[in-house]
């Protein structure tokens, strides 16, 4: 095989199968961080690991208004993104966390400029209602959890991580259509370093820092930390970028199905975690939702 393909073939296992164990190692690394500090470090690291390789490619400087609006979209995009997902993962398991998959629908509903073509368009309206029919599904689920507080804990952990895809469509679609100068290993070193600094702060104000204990860190929890540093949120990050200019982004995209289906089987194997027939079933529906709504980009990437 050439070079090249061999590239694309790692690239392409990377956000499948990295992104897909994410959630299983935010359930190992919360056994010993709270989620705010595990969040800060996370970010932290990845983005002082992003820093040094912009230093060391002598990666321009950005202006000082390009800095702030980096600043901003990285406080709204990794908030949602990564730091919604930990916090929820305190009250629910990483097989369940991971079938919520709302970003797909949350571009079609927030990308205004678009909907002329998204909302005459049958197969995206059939998987907007089907992932919401899912969704429904998944939250009336957890109406048989054995007592009314976790059962709320539950649920709002679900609407926290669907509010986290809010945030993260969003800053998305702002960078989108309002570009800045600054490449984009820079305006991530800025992202990445601005929401770790804010989830620190956040620690320290919720006392996580205060009660924290270096001396009960678990060895596997520090090696979870990393991965989810170096591993996940920097390095896959950087394959999805490349594999992002050399094949269609629908076809790219398809990791959308692969991870929560990589979550699940992870979590029952090491983590013994159960995922009744409802939220099965739920999880096909968003899974289908996702499909039909990528549909006409399959199309037309196939033009």
């Amino acid at each position: 095989m050439s070079a090249p393909k061999i590239k694309i073939i790692l690239a392409f296992a990377a956000i499948y199968l990295v992104w897909g164990s994410t959630f299983y190692g935010v359930l190992v690394a919360l056994q010993s961080f709270p989620p705010f500090l595990l969040s800060a470090l996370r970010l932290l690291i990845a983005g002082s690991a992003l820093l040094l390789y912009c230093v060391a490619t002598k990666e321009p400087v950005p202006s000082r208004p390009v800095i702030l609006t980096n600043m901003v979209c990285g406080l709204v995009i990794f908030i949602g993104g990564i730091v919604a997902v930990v916090w929820a993962q305190q009250y629910i398991s990483s097989s369940l966390a991971s079938i919520i998959i709302t970003t797909p629908f949350w571009f079609v509903v927030l990308d205004k400029r678009q909907w002329d073509f998204y909302f005459s368009n049958g197969w995206i309206i059939g998987g907007l209602m089907c992932g919401l029919v899912g969704v429904i599904l998944l939250l009336g689920s957890k109406g048989n959890s054995a007592g009314a507080v976790e059962n709320g804990m539950q649920v709002f952990s679900i609407l926290v991580m669907i509010a986290g895809s809010f945030m993260w469509v969003s800053g998305s679609l702002y960078l989108k259509y309002n570009p800045t100068s600054a490449t984009v290993y820079s305006s991530t070193t800025i992202q990445l370093l601005t929401a770790g600094i804010f989830c620190l702060v956040l620690a320290f104000f919720t006392g996580e820092i205060q009660t924290f204990s270096l001396g009960e860190v678990q060895t596997g929890s520090v090696v979870a930390l990393l991965y989810l540093s170096i591993v996940s949120s920097l390095l896959t990050f950087m394959a999805f970028v490349w594999l992002i200019k050399v094949r269609p982004p629908a076809i790219v995209s398809t990791y959308s199905y692969v991870n929560p289906l990589v979550a699940v089987l992870l979590g029952w194997a090491f983590a013994n975690e159960r995922i009744s027939l409802i939220q099965v079933f739920s999880l096909i529906l968003i899974l289908c939702g996702v499909f039909f709504v990528n549909i006409p980009k399959y199309k037309l990437s196939n033009r």
